[in-house]
């Protein structure tokens, strides 16, 4: 898995506008179907980690802990633990990157 690609590819799914940042807000677009896929912060509170982790198996939408809440949040520009991905060509790129 390449950390600091798939960072990259992050950053610009953020210029481009197809991501939702936030525990509230990706767990809305978890239960709407928009969610693509999710990341969480490994160091998430356990509640925050459950919480997503839950959601995202009881929808079918992939989600990954692989990354710190300093990564993420630098590779977006903005403090968050959750993001989700509401588009399908950025999902199924995240999901080739991270499973190698």
């Amino acid at each position: 898995m390449d950390k600091e690609k798939i960072l990259n590819l992050l950053g610009l799914a953020m210029r481009a506008g197809k991501l939702v940042t936030g525990e509230e807000l990706t767990i809305g677009d978890i239960r709407s179907n928009k969610a693509k896929f999710v990341f969480v912060a490994s160091d998430a509170s356990d509640n925050t980690r459950k919480k997503i982790k839950d959601k995202c198996s009881y929808y079918n939408v992939p989600c990954t802990q692989s990354f710190l809440h300093s990564e993420l949040s630098h590779a977006i520009g903005r403090t968050r633990m959750v993001i989700g991905i509401n588009d399908q060509g950025f999902a199924t790129k995240f999901k080739e990157l991270i499973k190698g």
